[in-house]
């Protein structure tokens, strides 16, 4: 995915200096979700409007 290797990656300030976590990046038309123990792995890749409608839900 293009972008992706240059993407400021962000994580949840509550989850401390853990890295039992996930970490995520957004670009213009994509938004990115990694596991934070291991940077280089895959992620998965969401489309920005849907992954903002789970976050939604998510928070209820």
């Amino acid at each position: 995915m293009e972008g992706l290797a240059r993407a400021e990656w962000r994580k949840s300030g509550r989850s401390g200096s853990s890295n039992m976590c996930v970490e995520v990046a957004r670009g213009l038309d994509w938004v990115a979700v990694r596991d934070s123990k291991n940077p280089s792995g895959p992620a998965l890749v969401f489309d920005p409007a849907r992954f903002d409608a789970f976050l939604r839900q998510v928070r209820g």
